[in-house]
């Protein structure tokens, strides 16, 4: 009987082993790996399904009793916190409710907080969490200066799950996912330092070097990732993706991300093929003679490779992504908010016909959203209740320093709020500066659109234009000017340029990038401030009183923006996995860089 119960087993196990090398060979269609490679990617990308499966389950469940989970995520950061100093002086053994926390609590800003991180930094323990942070992270400085915030392993943990949700929601719509075709990760390490205690500073989105098992999911070697420097970086991913003719996915933590990475091919793809050729590292690349052994013995010669893309190169780059990967089935990037412009690029020019997936909303402060419609054009995001306690404040009561919030099932459908947000790294009631759209609710949770940061709108007599009002008049005005097409562009309000405005009345300064043409006239320039006062009323009775001056508008030179992304996070200390375009500049030192670049 024993004899049989092997026999019988030994049969099912190779007939097991069998559907699983088949399938493994299914999904693998056109992959040159090994098979050991392949079925590191099938095993990996099996246990993430299932685990994202339970992410999305767990979602879902969440969001049918949305009362119960909110006051389960309060009170347990309030516990949890309430032996603080920081939880004694604000009474957190009080706190049995929501309405006992608002009463008891103020709304915060950053200068709240500041010396507390400080002292965090220095080493101090048991001081606004009861645990060590794990990270130190700067926020993007969108609202003038770079913020330094908490992040610990639960922030962390927030992510994964919110990804494992992300990944959920791709396979359900774009099932090819489920194909082992690697994916291109425009990944730039960042420049990590150290407290005075020893915490790290820096972002606290995940390096793909964290997981050794997801790598064989990516088309950069491992020593890719090493590269520190952007530049060389961005060349290593775009040689390794283009060798793959196979690939799946284009992925970046930003479209701008992804639109600067095809910018870069469009001028270098001569090496970049001559490479591919020869199967060589470009030897003019600056990076360190081990990390240069370990990626080259990943590239092989491959002429065929490199001529079928210099073919491609030729004809031009409109709708190059597909034509370089026919089998490229998504790029993962978010497009909403600063970088629709970038997101626009793709969709229309770049990466045309290959769906765009903006999958989160999320921040420094935490991971405040995911976007369960990939299919859609709108970038609707479902609140994330689990691990933040949401409060909103109605937009036109956002001037006041403490006016009455709103709870998460209190908003209305088509009303803008304040985001408001306490979360699991030592914020409480945190004002983000965040100003959402409440669009529709999944079960009793509220989906948002993002519009615009309050830090962003453009405010010299208090018009107060949003980014994303500004951004609409600005493309409708380019139609104005023939052949022209916007690339890129910020603006700045006049009193940042001191005593050299050049005018008494106070005006927008706007520099953009465009291409199509080499110059404007006045009256064509003129046309953005005409297009101004049809769009907004309160701006028209301005310039008609002439308290506000008309709109001047500046050319700067081609990749003046992309050199302006590089100062700004060189002067912030932040990294580009974190970085959003500045649309409004509020440092001298940032207008001063792009007014060098101007050309017209």
């Amino acid at each position: 009987m024993l004899l049989i119960a092997a026999f019988i087993f030994g049969v099912l196990s190779m007939w097991l082993l069998l559907l699983l090398c088949c399938d493994v060979c299914n999904r693998s269609k056109g992959q040159k790996r090994p098979f050991f490679s392949l079925l590191n990617h099938y095993l990996t990308q099996r246990v993430a399904s299932g685990l994202s499966l339970l992410q999305r389950r767990r979602l879902e469940l969440s969001t049918k009793n949305i009362l119960q989970v909110q006051h389960s995520t309060l009170l347990r950061q309030i516990h949890r916190n309430r032996k603080t100093e920081y939880g004694k002086l604000y009474h957190f053994s009080e706190i049995t409710d929501r309405e006992t926390f608002r009463s008891l609590h103020p709304l915060t800003r950053y200068d709240h907080y500041k010396d507390y991180i400080e002292r965090i930094g220095t080493g101090e323990e048991n001081v606004l969490i009861s645990e060590r942070p794990s990270v130190l992270s700067r926020t993007s400085g969108t609202s003038g200066s770079g913020a330094m915030l908490l992040s610990t392993r639960e922030t962390a943990n927030d992510f994964h799950q919110g990804f494992g949700v992300v990944f959920n929601s791709m396979l359900n719509t774009y099932p090819r996912i489920g194909n082992l075709q690697r994916t291109a990760k425009f990944y730039y390490p960042p420049n990590w330092s150290n407290s005075e205690s020893g915490i790290p500073i820096g972002p606290n989105s995940p390096s793909p070097l964290t997981s050794k098992l997801n790598l064989n999911m990516y088309s950069t070697p491992a020593a890719g990732f090493e590269i520190a420097t952007e530049p060389e970086a961005l060349y290593i991913h775009l040689l390794f993706a283009l060798k793959d003719r196979s690939l799946g996915t284009l992925e970046a933590s930003f479209a701008s991300i992804v639109y600067h990475s095809f910018a870069c091919l469009q001028n270098k793809w001569g090496q970049l093929i001559e490479d591919i050729r020869l199967g060589q590292i470009n030897p003019k690349l600056k990076i360190s003679d081990h990390v240069r052994m370990k990626l080259q013995v990943q590239l092989k010669a491959d002429p065929r490779r490199a001529s079928e893309l210099a073919a491609e190169f030729e004809s031009g780059f409109s709708g190059i992504a597909r034509r370089v990967w026919p089998h490229l089935n998504l790029v993962l990037a978010v497009d909403s908010g600063s970088n629709e412009l970038y997101g626009s690029h793709l969709k229309h020019f770049y990466c045309a016909g290959v769906p765009i997936y903006s999958p989160v909303y999320a921040a420094t402060e935490g991971f405040i959203g995911v976007n369960l419609w990939p299919e859609k054009e709108e970038r609707h995001y479902l609140l994330w209740p689990q691990s933040i306690f949401f409060e909103f404040i109605p937009v036109d009561l956002c001037n006041g320093e403490q006016p009455q919030t709103l709870f998460l099932d209190e908003v209305k459908k088509d009303e803008l709020y304040e985001l408001i947000v306490t979360n699991t790294s030592g914020l409480y009631r945190y004002r983000m500066g965040d100003i959402v759209k409440v669009v529709g609710f999944h079960n009793q949770c509220p989906i948002v659109e993002f519009k615009y940061r309050q830090g962003q709108l453009l405010n010299v007599r208090g018009e107060k234009i949003t980014e994303e009002a500004f951004y609409q008049t600005l493309l409708r005005a380019v139609t104005l000017w023939p052949g022209a097409v916007l690339l890129d562009y910020c603006c700045v309000e006049s009193g940042l340029l001191g005593p050299f405005c050049g005018s008494s009345d106070p005006h927008y300064e706007v520099f953009v990038e465009i291409k199509g043409v080499r110059n404007l006239s006045e009256d064509q320039r003129y046309k953005l401030d005409q297009c101004l006062q049809e769009d907004s009323e309160q701006y028209q009775s301005f310039r008609r009183k002439g308290s506000i001056g008309p709109v001047r508008v500046h050319i700067v030179a081609a990749g003046s923006f992309k050199e302006l992304t590089n100062f700004i996070i060189a002067n912030l200390g932040t990294s580009y996995s974190q970085f959003n375009m500045h649309r409004v500049l509020r440092k001298k030192e940032f207008l001063d860089f792009i007014q060098r670049k101007v050309i017209s």
